[in-house]
């Protein structure tokens, strides 16, 4: 699957978000090494920090799949990411990101998209 096919499945997806709120759909679909499809939205809460990005239901509908960090090749998003979702991304070792931002089509990895990111591996 293209890069473009798969930001094309956010687009679809993102027509189902719940934002009544500030009417901004978001729509992400995730690529994983077996050639599946996951898609998530956001889903806006009238108490605004309980909200969720479309990357965090994305990927925790992965993890109820029964998929893991590193089981992800593609994040298609549209939108740019929070820096919290930047956070997921890495912490789900998604290889490369795609999402739009001011009319352009940004291809990143996640290294590039969230350097010196944090690690609670290093910790121990």
């Amino acid at each position: 699957m293209t890069d473009e096919e798969l930001l094309a499945r956010a687009d679809a997806i993102a027509a189902r978000a719940y934002a009544p709120y500030s009417n901004f759909n978001v729509g992400c679909a995730v690529l994983t090494r077996d050639g599946v499809v996951i898609e998530g939205v956001n889903v806006e809460n009238a108490a605004y920090p309980l909200g969720v990005c479309a990357e965090r239901t994305t990927f925790s509908r992965a993890i109820v799949q029964g998929y893991l960090p590193g089981d992800f090749t593609v994040a298609a998003i549209t939108a740019s990411p929070c820096g919290g979702c930047r956070q997921w991304l890495a912490e789900m070792q998604v290889e490369r990101v795609v999402f739009r931002n001011g009319g352009r089509l940004v291809h990143m990895t996640v290294d590039e998209l969230l350097p010196e990111q944090f690690d609670a591996g290093e910790l121990a």
